[in-house]
């Protein structure tokens, strides 16, 4: 299973429009109760704001959106249009309104909020979800950037290291990687080192193009 991509970690983004200052926040969401943390964190923090307005998507199926007091269809529907198109899920965004003191208009609202919510996507980056297979190591300390070397020329993502007589080494590999790593490793060591296979975990990886 796999293939669905989800935000890399959380983005913000600031435009303004006619003196109206929109702040967009992008944040992973593991589940609605998740989402609904992050909305009622962002309401808190910009409580002084004009519209929190709010959208989430997740793998499970689930979406909601609410325009928080802007006109119906102007800001939490195209918010979530962005990211169906996207392709984006496991993710909430708020964008915060400050309103300015002009009148907007119903597609100068939807072009804001829709950038707003893009710029903070962008700045989160996207990742594709797949199955990594993960790998423990206990490597000697001279052989240790080698290693690292290794790890990165197969595609691997080092997600622990901790210290003491080895260095104890926690890495995950898309397919084929740990494999290859495997092989290295040993070719390097002559056979005196073999890393331990930790099984597989869904991670994500920077989307490609």
């Amino acid at each position: 299973m796999g293939g669905y991509f989800v935000p890399l970690g959380p983005g913000q983004a600031e435009l303004t429009e006619k003196r109206s200052r929109f702040l967009g926040h992008v944040f992973p969401a593991a589940d609605e109760a998740e989402a609904r943390a992050r909305i009622e964190e962002m309401k808190k923090f910009y409580h002084d704001a004009r519209h929190n307005c709010w959208c989430y998507r997740l793998h499970t199926g689930a979406e909601r959106y609410s325009d928080d007091g802007e006109p119906q269809g102007t800001a939490g529907v195209p918010m979530l249009t962005l990211f169906q198109k996207a392709e984006v899920t496991d993710l909430v965004c708020v964008v915060t309104r400050y309103f300015g003191g002009v009148l907007l208009g119903t597609g100068g609202l939807v072009r804001a909020y829709t950038q707003a919510a893009k710029d903070a996507l962008a700045a989160a980056g996207v990742g594709e979800m797949r199955p990594w297979t993960r790998l423990a190591l206990a490597c000697p300390y001279p052989l240790l950037e080698q290693v690292k070397l290794l790890c990165a020329q197969r595609g691997g993502v080092l997600e622990d290291c901790g210290y003491a007589d080895t260095v104890s080494l926690t890495m995950r590999f898309p397919a084929g990687g740990a494999r290859d790593f495997a092989l290295a490793v040993r070719e390097l060591t002559a056979g005196a080192l073999a890393p331990e296979a930790l099984g597989e975990v869904m991670a994500p990886a920077p989307a490609e193009g």
